[in-house]
């Protein structure tokens, strides 16, 4: 099994990257071999297909395996993407340009890149090569009242970004791929992002000891890293039974307000302040509760909390002491 993954030096990214390799290894060496989030078999090559938008180097420490590739360039070289795609079995396309502030400075790249890169490798592909495609609960917008949010409610994006996603999603859905949509990943990553609400509420805490919070009971779910990057390797393990199939990732235990996660770190670094005016708008509206039960009736279930990723992060932000271009999108 040969598995490209555009965009995989990106936050994501290199923490997939690195699963796959340690889920190859336990397989190989007798390790969790019937655990599906654990353990991956035949995987021959890991190519990773990304532009370094952020002059990341976090992929250095794969470079030493005979099996790991790096092909630098850009989604928006079709020949050079053909190319990668015809020769890969497992495609994970999570190259993009992510939130609606840093879409919004570029609206024809965000649907370069968001939308019709997917499109593009769709068409590249035959019916045996697998699409794996990640794409984001903010498609759901405003959501009603205390009523959540499943696979079957409208998507409702407001913003280039969120548009961008659910067109790409529903060409990958069409094709017969599977989706996955996340809700706001947190935790730690060789790709670090502070701009990101738990690491970014939490990275205030710890350096500023107070935050002002507007729409401060906008809700939405949350989703460590670490899972994620096991929900890739899940849905390659459990492909044929979910084709065609669309799937919320979160932790039910997290459908909280802003309000709410602060109260959730604060209890963490009991001096954090919390005061709220109404000074700004978030640009996707996100306020939604989401269901997750539909993954995990399948047997999927997250292994880190938010508070582990709380608790992750104030030992991260030990090291990290400086809050600049290289841990943004914005």
């Amino acid at each position: 099994m040969k598995i490209l993954i555009t965009g995989g030096a990106g936050y994501i990214g290199s923490v997939l990257v690195n699963k796959i390799f340690k889920a190859a290894s336990n397989y190989d060496n007798g390790l969790e071999k019937n655990n599906p989030f654990h353990s991956l078999k035949n995987v021959e090559q890991v190519t990773v297909y990304d532009n370094l938008l952020y002059k990341q180097t976090t992929l250095l420490d794969q470079c030493y395996r005979n099996n790991f590739r790096f092909v630098y360039g850009d989604v928006r070289d079709t020949e050079k993407l053909k190319n990668e795609v015809e020769n890969h079995d497992v495609i994970i396309p999570l190259a993009a340009l992510v939130g609606a502030p840093l879409c919004a400075r570029d609206i024809n790249a965000t649907y370069d890149i968001n939308q019709k890169q997917v499109e593009n490798i769709i068409s590249f592909c035959n019916k045996g090569q697998k699409i794996i495609y990640p794409n984001t609960n903010s498609g759901y917008g405003i959501g009603e009242k205390n009523e959540f949010c499943t696979e079957k409610s409208p998507l409702n994006p407001i913003s280039d970004y969120g548009i961008s996603k659910c067109n790409a999603e529903n060409a990958v859905l069409n094709y017969g791929g599977v989706t996955l949509r996340l809700a706001t990943v947190f935790g730690l990553s060789p790709r670090m992002r502070l701009d990101l609400l738990v690491n970014d509420f939490t990275y205030k805490a710890v350096n500023d000891k107070y935050i002002v919070l507007f729409e401060k009971d906008f809700k939405r779910n949350y989703i460590h890293v670490q899972d994620v990057a096991l929900t890739f390797i899940y849905m390659i393990n459990n492909y044929d039974k979910f084709v065609g199939e669309s799937f919320n990732v979160g932790l039910s235990s997290a459908n909280l307000s802003k309000f709410e996660l602060c109260q959730t770190i604060k209890k963490f670094i009991p001096e954090f302040v919390i005061k709220y005016d109404d000074f700004a708008q978030d640009p996707d509206k996100r306020d939604y509760i989401v269901s997750n039960e539909k993954i995990e009736a399948t047997g999927w279930n997250p292994h880190y909390s938010l508070e582990s990723g709380i608790d992750e992060l104030i030992k991260g932000y030990q090291i990290i002491k400086h809050n600049n271009k290289l841990f943004t999108n914005l």
